[in-house]
């Protein structure tokens, strides 16, 4: 059998789409191993392919975290694509490439942080789910100026965008793509009405639930994925907002997201023949 190494991490974290990933390799041939990411133990030179999945704990070490996806020979995704995404900067070149994205403003390490005079979220550029994520008033900077000030003084930069009331209506639209192909879309609820320690994770499964994709919201999703950077994807997930102008990113998830496999009765088979073709 080939032999793939599915990278995660230690911890309470529980990857759902693994079972369903794993039995699905076993159904091509291939004996796919999860390994720590950051376990000095594991020769992850003895695979002959090494897939990001579950790496959430990343977002405490980013340079640790690229140091080691650089010294990875055989890596889904690749380094370029791994070393772009994980720092939410890259909104920034989105929207110079003409792409719509929720309106933006960054306060770097240092920085003074400048408010909009409506609801608004502060969170971390680097970052997953709703960790060190919230929303405040417009009456609450003071809060919000000690929340920036928290993530600067760990050296961690700030991203500042209003809060989209669609959120709360319509949801965010997750859009799940495999080898470059559309695969399937899920409606995520609204995470930041929820008490922090319900939501000190990357998602509630009862958050999601499966939709169907609007085509201005695939066609979005599309454009983004064929910028020549993202060319090569194995997994993509573009997590999209409904704005008055139409549908935005929110984020782009391309280094460990969630892919929701047990929600599409074909996707881990998708994702696991995709796998496949790359060991060829």
């Amino acid at each position: 059998m080939r032999r793939v190494a599915v990278a995660t991490t230690v911890g309470e974290q529980v990857d759902h789409d693994w079972p369903l990933l794993r039995e699905a390799l076993a159904a091509e041939a291939i004996d796919a191993e999860l390994c720590v990411w950051d376990d000095d133990r594991v020769s992850w030179a003895d695979y002959e392919l090494v897939v990001i999945r579950s790496t959430w704990d990343y977002t405490k070490d980013r340079a640790g975290f690229l140091i080691w996806a650089s010294g990875v020979a055989r890596l889904c995704n690749p380094f370029s694509v791994v070393e772009y995404s994980t720092d939410k900067h890259y909104l920034v070149d989105l929207a110079a490439k003409g792409h719509r994205i929720v309106p933006t403003s960054f306060c770097d390490v240092g920085a003074t942080p400048s408010f909009p005079n409506t609801r608004f979220v502060v969170k971390p550029t680097v970052g997953a789910g709703s960790i060190d994520a919230e929303k405040y008033g417009a009456d609450e900077r003071h809060l919000a100026r000690d929340h920036v000030a928290r993530l600067h003084l760990n050296g961690r930069d700030a991203v500042i965008q209003p809060y989209i009331a669609s959120v709360d209506s319509v949801g965010e639209r997750a859009m799940v793509f495999i080898d470059g192909e559309f695969s399937h879309a899920l409606t995520k609820g609204a995470m930041l009405h929820v008490a922090d320690v319900d939501r000190n994770s990357l998602f509630r499964r009862e958050q999601m639930s499966r939709a169907v994709a609007e085509p201005e919201s695939r066609a979005l999703a599309q454009r983004v994925l064929a910028e020549p950077l993202f060319a090569n994807v194995l997994y993509a997930r573009v997590d999209l907002v409904l704005v008055d102008e139409g549908w935005a990113v929110m984020e782009l998830e391309l280094v460990e997201p969630s892919l929701f496999l047990s929600f599409d009765d074909g996707a881990a088979g998708k994702l696991a023949r995709a796998i496949r073709r790359r060991l060829k």
